[in-house]
């Protein structure tokens, strides 16, 4: 085994104590507690999946990884969806029974609560909501209505302090009211009259920083029973965001000066006594919902700018990285074309027929990097199916109608199917394939076919007809996503999963409806992706966990029609249109989020 001067050039230090002030990189031998030691602390914001409703002034709770957006506006009228944040993107929660913007929230993703506010019109309200994960109930009202205060604790064990009314939009409140999951009562006031702070805690351990107009910067300690001056912030500002402990916290975005030529995206940490500055917002925001673990783990999603209002940064200081998650240039098919089917990996995959315009027969391979044409389809057709790999594929159905196999290097004829049809999902392999729905001129079907390798049969049809819907999974364990229900345009975002007999409605429908993305998207049943669409041309990505649909990077360039495959995790899309109308050449590749650890403690081994 190599030592590790001969691997990097010098030694390890060699010492009795950690180093009392370590710099990032250094690597030291702790001889009492027979430990080899690395400080690599990495502090960032980093871009994380978008909220899928664009909402202003928004409640925020939970912790980075398992965060909760409740209400906001868009800017107006005051919002009642919810969402669910699970580390990479956003899933619809339940919605609120009142619409209401610039509340405040706490407790958990699974056990939220969220009080006050203002409804369209800024009217304040005294209303209190819990969340059980999945809906929101009504909750005893707060004794003095109000917008734009500080909110900490449990849904059990909360803590509403400060804010204000909208008229007079100088009347600035003191109260605390502390709620016990009944009910709210008095608690003790604070020792200024603020609103728009940053607020996190307990409801026996809270803190309130900065906020007020003119900006504030000063502090504020709460043990259950009275405030006590903190000190202050580095830099004055209202309309925050913040969440940790009061041992642990982060500060960040605001407003120097109350309006948005002073919106700032600085960022402080807190221990207990003072405030440090940290790295800033990539994007400088003001008035977002934000929340957080403690001083190393943050999220601020939206904002008040209509530029900030879908955006979500994550705020990391940890050994742990989430990486991936975004879509990057592929190469470039040799062919444009749109109405493309293909299947395979994202290094792997064969990709055939489309319109250029008019029906193609060209059959291109994948090898990760580049394409290269091979011997063409029997027969030029576009809205074909597609199911198998690069070296056993089976294409099917389009217009006009063949089936055909390919062996990895020529087509032969197959049985056709049953049904004449284009532009339908499919999935499978290419002994065991799947087709729903399509369109058979001029109406929409709902029809099913089997295919196993010799011949197909009919089975039971889906229980919505649609055209233009995506496939993934295998013919056994099959997803239909989204599509065009009626001849003219009307998009669905609805889901159904096959179980090798019969289709039943999935628990969760897609954030973004659409049609004309890929007829086999790749992917399983319950770790399938959806990417772009049309007819409005989309960027948006989705990924299917099995129960609800959650945002993931999204594709460089909008475009519907598309051929595609690959897994949830290594996705490849190509083709399609706009533009031009003939169809595109380009492809990208899809890599989902991975985890990676950067070492800080070695073990004596």
């Amino acid at each position: 085994m190599a030592a590790y001067k001969e691997l990097v050039g010098q030694k390890i230090t060699t010492t009795s104590s950690d180093p009392s002030n370590p710099i990032t990189g250094q690597i030291w031998y702790n001889t009492v507690s027979g430990t080899v030691k690395s400080l690599g602390v990495v502090s960032a914001w980093s871009s994380g999946g978008n909220v899928n409703i664009a909402r202003r002034t928004p409640g925020g709770t939970g912790v980075r990884d398992a965060a909760l957006a409740c209400g906001g506006g868009n800017p107006s009228p005051a919002l009642v969806s919810t969402e669910e944040y699970n580390g990479t993107g956003f899933a619809v929660g339940g919605d609120l029974g009142t619409g209401r913007y610039a509340g405040a929230a706490s407790g958990t993703q699974t056990s939220g609560l969220y009080f006050g506010g203002a409804t369209s019109g800024n009217v304040e309200k005294s209303d209190t909501e819990e969340y059980d994960g999945s809906s929101w109930t009504a909750g005893g009202a707060l004794s003095q209505a109000r917008q734009r205060g500080g909110g900490a604790g449990s849904q059990t064990a909360a803590l509403y302090f400060g804010g204000s009314e909208y008229n007079p939009s100088t009347n600035h409140f003191k109260v605390t009211e502390e709620y016990d999951g009944t009910s709210w009562t008095s608690g003790g006031a604070l020792n200024n009259a603020m609103r728009q702070m940053a607020g996190f805690g307990t409801q026996t351990a809270a803190l309130s920083a900065c906020g007020n107009e003119p900006t504030k910067n000063i502090s504020e300690e709460y043990d259950g029973s009275s405030w006590t001056s903190g000190n202050n912030a580095n830099t004055a500002r209202s309309g925050l965001s913040g969440g940790g402990i009061q041992t642990s916290g982060l500060i960040f975005g605001g407003t120097t000066n109350g309006s948005n030529s002073g919106t700032t995206g600085v960022t402080e940490s807190y221990d207990g006594t003072s405030f440090t500055n940290n790295p800033s917002l990539a994007t400088a925001r003001r008035i977002a919902g934000g929340t957080g673990d403690d001083a190393k783990a943050a999220i601020m999603f939206a904002g008040f700018s209509t530029s900030d209002l879908s955006n979500t940064e994550e705020y990391t200081q940890s050994t742990n990285t989430i990486s991936g998650n975004s879509w990057a240039s592929g190469g470039n098919l040799g062919t444009s074309r749109r109405y493309i089917s293909g299947c395979g990996t994202q290094t792997a995959t064969v990709a055939f027929g489309g319109f250029k315009p008019g029906a193609g027969n060209e059959t291109e391979l994948y090898n990760g990097s580049s394409w290269s044409e091979v011997n063409n389809l029997g027969t030029a057709s576009y809205g074909k199916g597609a199911a198998g790999t690069q070296t056993a594929a089976l294409a099917f159905g389009g217009s006009p109608e063949a089936c055909e196999s390919w062996n990895g290097s020529s087509w032969t004829s197959s049985p056709a199917m049953n049904n004449a049809i284009r532009m339908f999902g499919s999935c499978g392999v290419q002994t065991a394939a799947l087709a729903f729905g399509g369109r058979p001129e001029p109406s929409v079907s709902a029809k099913t076919e089997e295919w196993n390798g010799s011949s197909w049969t009919t089975s039971n049809e889906l229980n919505t007809a649609v055209r233009n819907n995506m496939g993934s999974g295998i013919q056994t364990a099959a997803l239909n996503s989204g599509g065009n229900r009626v001849a003219s345009d009307t998009l669905t975002n609805s889901t159904e999963e096959y179980n090798g007999t019969s289709w039943t409605a999935s628990p969760g429908s897609m954030n973004t409806a659409r049609m004309a993305s890929a007829p086999n998207t790749g992917g399983l049943q319950t770790a399938a992706l959806v990417y772009g669409g049309t007819p409005s041309a989309t960027t948006a990505t989705e990924l299917y966990d099995g129960t609800s649909w959650i945002t993931q990077g999204s594709m460089a360039t909008a475009r519907g029609q598309t051929g595609g495959g690959g897994t949830s995790t290594a996705g490849i899309v190509y083709g399609g249109t706009p533009p031009p109308s003939g169809g595109s050449n380009a492809t990208e590749e899809f890599t989902g989020p991975t985890t990676t650890a950067n070492v800080d403690k070695f073990g004596t081994s």
